[in-house]
């Protein structure tokens, strides 16, 4: 996974491009996001190097939670002043706190992995204090040989830090987009998985919306239990989707919007995590970096 940022859904709306072709796109809120915990895999002590998360990792929240409505591991994931009488004895100990964001309690906290090779991340170092990464850009050339052209970019990461959609979104031209489905309640078969139905002319009382018959739902299986992943009537909806390879129309860095084309999961005013996209092949914005052959019309 990539870094990204999280941010609700506004809605849908059109505009229209330099071409003047108009197009469909949802419109995205993004953070700002403060920067909570670096997750680091090891550290290096007297003992040699201790294990600590196991993984590489940014820990980003998203809007201020009032502190009265915080728990109290709430505000002390966050404080960096407040007192407790296990903080005065590590301190006494001599154990070496990790830092803190120093800001109000989040409403919504995720993690973005940072595992080198994945998504357009080529290198990460990660400590308890900060993390370095290599990120790769891809921006517009105008050239008709090569069109975009990849480069790499130096980012540094503090716990504190506020991330803005022009830090991660700055030369990006697809992302993916994580939400969470509108949910359906319990549904029937043709809406929750486009059945047919049954017949409905003459001779059929009742049963035009039903599955079908059912006898052979405990074949081969000898105890009476249905087979597993049989397709039957249940609850739809409200299950976390991940919408892949969606082009970035605009930036608009004034008011933290990112504009993306297309439809994304969830109702207006839904959390969603946005990343740059790990789609590789035709299609994905690391093809559209290689050269393309002009051939010249025959005189």
């Amino acid at each position: 996974m990539s870094l990204g940022l999280l941010g609700y859904k506004v809605g849908m709306t059109q505009v229209f491009v330099g071409d003047g072709t108009a197009e469909p796109v949802t419109v995205l809120q993004l953070g700002p996001c403060p920067v909570l915990q670096i997750k680091y895999p090891s550290a290096t002590g007297d003992k040699g190097d201790v294990r600590k998360d196991g993984y590489s990792a940014v820990q980003l929240g998203f809007k201020d939670k009032p502190r009265k409505s915080a728990t109290r591991p709430e505000q002390g994931h966050v404080a960096a002043n407040l007192k407790s009488k296990r903080k005065e004895a590590r301190q006494k100990a001599g154990v070496q706190l990790p830092p803190k964001a120093d800001c109000e309690p989040q409403r919504h906290v995720r993690e973005f992995r940072l595992d080198k090779g994945t998504g357009f991340i080529t290198k990460a170092e990660c400590g308890p204090a900060e993390a370095k990464l290599t990120v790769e850009r891809i921006k517009p050339t105008g050239d008709v040989k090569q069109p975009f052209q990849a480069y790499p970019e130096e980012m540094t990461l503090k716990v504190g830090q506020v991330l803005k959609v022009e830090d991660v979104f700055k030369d990006v031209l697809a992302v993916d987009v994580i939400g969470t489905s509108k949910g359906r309640g319990t549904q029937g078969v043709m809406k929750r998985h486009n059945f047919a139905g049954l017949p409905a002319a003459h001779g059929a009382k009742k049963v035009h919306r039903q599955a079908g018959s059912t006898s052979s739902l405990a074949s081969n299986r000898g105890s009476g239990r249905p087979k597993k992943g049989l397709k039957r009537a249940g609850r739809y909806g409200n299950e976390r989707i991940t919408i892949r390879n969606l082009k970035v129309i605009k930036v608009d860095a004034e008011n933290n919007l990112l504009l993306v084309r297309g439809g994304i999961p969830g109702f207006p005013g839904a959390l969603v995590m946005v990343r740059p996209t790990n789609k590789v092949g035709p299609g994905s914005p690391k093809s559209k970096t290689k050269k393309v052959e002009v051939v010249g019309k025959k005189k």
